[in-house]
């Protein structure tokens, strides 16, 4: 598959292992192009490079204790952004958490778990299922 039909994917997780085992299951699929980023201030700092999708660790203080955490990255993204899908990670399995994240905007929440990557894959398929209907009701409007 050629790099123009891939979705980029930024990645963005404080804990090292976690990111590159994220990493390395998405770019056994080819349709990722994937960038990862340490702390929220490096994803912010690369928006330019207009991801498709981003996948945001809810918590991201594990390097720098005083780095931008999950939701003040989500609404720097936003800020920048409002049309990129956020879907925030978190090992935390709370409502309250997940309820916070989505009133900020976030596409989805996912807790960490052993189908958290499975999980993920089926919030992303379902982003572009959506848009390309989206687009061929649009295309069908138009010439109505």
């Amino acid at each position: 598959m050629n790099n123009e039909n891939k979705i980029k994917l930024f990645l963005v997780d404080d804990d090292a292992l976690f990111l590159k085992s994220l990493e390395i299951l998405f770019l056994e699929n080819a349709d990722f192009i994937v960038e990862t980023y340490s702390t929220g201030e490096l994803c912010v700092a690369n928006l330019p490079s207009n991801p498709d999708v981003i996948i945001l660790d809810y918590r991201l203080d594990g390097i720098i204790s005083t780095a931008m955490d999950g939701l003040e990255t989500l609404d720097r993204i936003k800020e920048i952004n409002n049309d990129i899908p956020v879907i925030m990670l978190s090992s935390q399995d709370k409502i309250e958490v997940a309820v916070n994240c989505l009133h900020h905007k976030a596409l989805d929440y996912v807790v960490k778990s052993e189908t958290a990557f499975f999980r993920m894959q089926q919030i992303i398929s379902g982003i572009f299922k959506y848009q390309k209907m989206e687009k061929e009701l649009n295309w069908y409007m138009d010439r109505m």
